[in-house]
């Protein structure tokens, strides 16, 4: 049934509307071919020229109206206004001490505009608070914009008969439902926003629903992440496509609490969609193994989307002529192909392949034939690649009919050679590659390109290893750059880091926090470990020794200052030390 609906829905116009998801749309200078049946120039508007190849613009890169406002004012004055508005909120009108310096902290728009309406040759202070005694202020608008909401989306949320926050001591006591749970105040505008309704609930409602979800198995900090990324779940009744999804990926070996470190405030998210996907997966044969590994390798496919992905990419396959037999034996086959980096990849690819004029019956078998390939590397875009041919489309599409590896020969960005892609098992290379994409790796760099050499094993082995760190209680984020100062930590076993990790808490009673700082702890031998947590332990049970020592310390010097420091120092050490190592060769 889902098939069908796929088949059914997926229209032209659908894939232009939501090419977005991998590229943004390419718009040819005078051309006006916009007929569903030239398949050939609508889809090159679906797809990212390779001139263009920027997708987002990371949001630590772009600076907030918040920002801006602050910029046109100077520190000084900046803080004045800040103080008078502080002194206002909390002396005048009663705010509890944090909320009203949270609030003047984080209105620079309305501290802008109060400062508009005096005379800034004045002292600042003086002059905010003589306008103060005179105009009240709309106390909502300094509020509302405190919650990370911009001031052009405070207009249409502002009530139309209050100014005063005393007034509405509902909204007040829930917004302070939410911080109390955890919820960061700045991101409270989206939630505002979105689920107004919520700021309107009776008394202990709030919370109420908040705890609910706990109930499910979340923790709190993923609750916190839930509520920050989709409000809606605590309109009404509590979301069952959200439970449902939960309960599936339960299934699939997933803890609830494996979603939480996906789950990102830039994105919202449509529960429904997701399971859908689940359901639309299991219908074209993936087993719960195989989605298993593929969310585990490809969380980003669930998450970024909701999923949508799939339908637009199964779309775009139907239009190329291939069956959705055909379809579902490429995914069994290479499953990694639903990954986003993978899809986009292979859709710049198409873009390639359609913009140089390419029959679609040759390009649904260069599809068929070499999916991996064109997953696994992006491309150069046409332009570039045609210059070698003076402009001659025909000439470069005969010598890509001739052997279509020549179109990864002439256009691949990729420093890893031809000889090099077809000689190793282009599953496990785009695996691999696709693992530290993940960890924040970028495409064809010199970073990526060392890394490859750096990280040893297969991707899935390797994120296997990352998982087992992150199981031992650390977070996602943390992990990655754990790993990324110390790359080796990875090229060991799973039984090794789970060894070492039992030895820091067996031996020295330290929680696995405490090899953040220090991630190369997992880099050293097991025996080295061993023995000198084992000394430790012993010097600490005489007293000898001082119990919290950073573990860099015990591990980091040579051996000779480790008998100087950690075996000398007491009279029976070097007897123990000697039976330490004995026992650890004769084991």
């Amino acid at each position: 049934m889902l098939i069908r609906k796929i088949r059914k829905s997926v229209s032209w116009k659908m894939i232009s509307q939501l090419n977005h998801l991998f590229i943004s749309p390419i718009y040819e200078k005078g051309s006006n071919s916009h007929s569903p049946q030239n398949f050939s120039s609508l889809n090159i508007r679906c797809f990212r020229s390779s001139h263009n190849p920027k997708v987002s613009v990371p949001e630590s890169t772009t600076q907030t109206p918040i920002s801006v406002a602050v910029n046109k004012m100077s520190r000084v004055t900046r803080t004045d206004a800040q103080a008078a508005l502080f002194d206002y909120l909390h002396c005048t009108r009663g705010f509890n001490y944090v909320d009203a310096e949270h609030i003047s902290k984080n209105s620079p728009h309305f501290l802008q505009s109060l400062l508009s309406k005096v005379d800034n040759d004045q002292d600042i202070t003086r002059a905010l608070t003589r306008f103060f005694r005179y105009h009240p202020i709309n106390e909502f608008e300094p509020f509302l914009e405190s919650l990370g909401l911009c001031s052009s989306e405070l207009t249409s949320l502002l009530p139309r008969n209050l100014i005063f926050l005393s007034d509405d001591s509902v909204l007040l006591d829930n917004y302070h439902v939410l911080c109390d749970y955890g919820i960061p105040r700045v991101k409270m505008g989206k939630i505002y926003k979105e689920a107004t309704e919520i700021f309107g609930y009776d008394y202990g409602v709030l919370d109420m629903k908040l705890r609910a979800y706990e109930k499910l198995g979340l923790s709190r900090s993923t609750v916190i992440k839930l509520v920050t990324c989709s409000p809606t779940v605590l309109l009404g009744e509590m979301n069952s496509e959200l439970i449902k999804v939960l309960e599936k990926l339960k299934i699939l070996g997933f803890e609830n609490d494996w979603i939480g470190g996906y789950l990102s405030n830039r994105h919202s998210y449509n529960w429904g969609r997701m399971l859908h996907t689940l359901h639309f997966l299991n219908e074209v044969g993936y087993s719960d193994e195989k989605m298993a590994a593929l969310f585990k390798m490809n969380p980003a496919f669930l998450f970024e989307g909701s999923g949508k992905r799939i339908y637009v990419l199964v779309g775009q396959l139907l239009k190329l002529g291939l069956k959705m037999n055909d379809i579902y034996s490429l995914f069994c086959q290479n499953p990694n192909i639903l990954s986003l980096k993978c899809a986009k990849n292979l859709w710049q690819a198409l873009y390639f392949l359609l913009e140089i004029g390419l029959e679609t019956e040759i390009i649904a078998n260069i599809v068929s034939t070499h999916i991996q390939l064109l997953g696994s590397h992006s491309l150069k875009g046409p332009k570039t690649v045609l210059r070698c041919f003076k402009g001659d489309k025909c000439r470069l599409c005969e010598t890509i009919k001739e052997d279509p590896l020549n179109l990864f020969r002439l256009a691949s960005k990729s420093k890893v050679s031809l000889e090099q892609m077809t000689s190793q098992n282009p599953g496990k290379l785009f695996e691999k590659t696709a693992f530290l994409l993940r960890l924040g790796y970028l495409e064809n760099s010199d970073e990526m390109a060392k890394a490859l050499k750096q990280f040893r094993g297969r991707g899935d082995q390797l994120q296997e290893r990352f998982d087992c760190l992150v199981n031992a209680g650390l977070d996602c984020n943390v992990v990655i750059n754990m790993i990324k100062q110390a790359p080796t930590a990875l090229n060991q076993s799973k039984n090794v880091l789970e060894k070492k990790i039992d030895l820091l808490k067996t031996y020295l009673g330290y929680p696995v926090e405490s090899i953040v700082s220090f991630p190369s702890y997992l880099c050293y031998d097991v025996d080295r470990v061993h023995l000198r947590f084992s000394m430790y332990a012993w010097l600490k049970q005489k007293g000898a020794a001082k119990p919290t020592l950073s573990v860099s310390t015990l591990l980091a010097c040579s051996d000779a200052r480790f008998v100087k420091y950690f075996v000398d120092i007491h009279p029976e050490g070097p007897a123990m030390w000697e039976n330490l190592k004995s026992s650890l060769q004769s084991s």
